[in-house]
């Protein structure tokens, strides 16, 4: 009986468990429906914002409890049965100082990693790669300047032309490419309103804002592939300006850019004219 038991257990809980453990695998990559947290870090200012939060949630959670006990033995400790003549004073210099103090400690203690973090996804000083990423109503355009001379355009996967397998509202026709283990300087701007360059496993979000061009970076710690959007409503296509990071080894990254170097240099007037139509017909 014992061990029907057992076995009952170790099923039940393969059951339960299975999906989960699955999930969690998974959302490196992608979102995952009814998921909660964040996303796994793939990158280390993503590992970085994770120990941030993990800290921030540890501290409120503290005071939360803190507060609600202190509440409950006020309510219970000096409730009308209880104390029914209350006393009458109206200051007390310790717990004034305690409570102006221990909040300012507080504040102290999130500050110090937030700036920290704040200068970490702000740039690096030593990329291997840069590339301009420019938004537009409403397809990323992303040019392998200092590198291979190459430009494409990246838009969304229409339904018909989705293969099996394929995300949909998240893959594109041209996937941003980028070599696993290798810092990667982003510039992002626009060609017409404002955008956002968002890829949450990645812990990168910058504006691209017309007129300006913003840096920012990030670092894959593993080959896959890596989904994000524009998270700035910019039209009533906003919904349809995914990012597909595909992070490679480096020898097959070499490998991808000179077939793109072909590929690419075939379709570079063509997306020159398509992003001038839309600069002309915007304004």
């Amino acid at each position: 009986m014992n061990q029907m038991l057992r076995r009952a257990a170790a099923c039940l809980f393969t059951v339960t468990a299975a999906p989960f453990a699955l999930a969690s695998a998974a959302s490196a990559q992608t979102p995952q429906p009814w998921q909660m947290g964040m996303q796994p870090a793939a990158s280390p200012v993503s590992a970085s914002i994770h120990e941030l939060n993990d800290l921030v949630l540890y501290i409120i959670t503290a005071i939360v409890i803190f507060v609600a006990g202190l509440l409950a033995w006020v309510a219970y400790r000096y409730s009308a049965k209880r104390n029914p003549t209350p006393s009458r004073f109206s200051h007390n210099t310790a717990i004034e100082i305690a409570w102006t103090l221990i909040p300012v400690l507080i504040l102290v203690v999130i500050a110090i990693p937030s700036f920290r973090l704040v200068y970490l996804e702000d740039r690096t000083r030593e990329a291997d790669i840069t590339i301009k990423a420019t938004g537009h109503q409403w397809y990323w355009e992303f040019d392998y300047a200092d590198t291979a001379k190459i430009n494409f355009i990246s838009r969304l996967l229409a339904d018909e032309d989705r293969k099996p397998g394929d995300l949909r509202l998240l893959d594109v026709d041209n996937q941003l490419v980028v070599p696993a283990g290798k810092n990667v300087r982003v510039l992002t701007t626009s060609g017409d309103v404002i955008h956002s360059f968002f890829i949450p496993s990645l812990g990168v979000q910058r504006y691209a804002i017309p007129g300006r061009t913003i840096e920012t970076w990030f670092r894959v710690d593993k080959p896959g592939t890596y989904y994000g959007e524009c998270n700035q409503i910019c039209g009533v296509q906003h919904s349809g300006m995914p990012i597909v990071v595909k992070a490679l080894p480096e020898a097959e990254f070499q490998a991808w850019l000179v077939t793109a170097k072909t590929k690419f240099a075939s379709e570079a007037p063509a997306a020159s004219k398509l992003a001038f139509a839309s600069a002309q017909i915007l304004r």
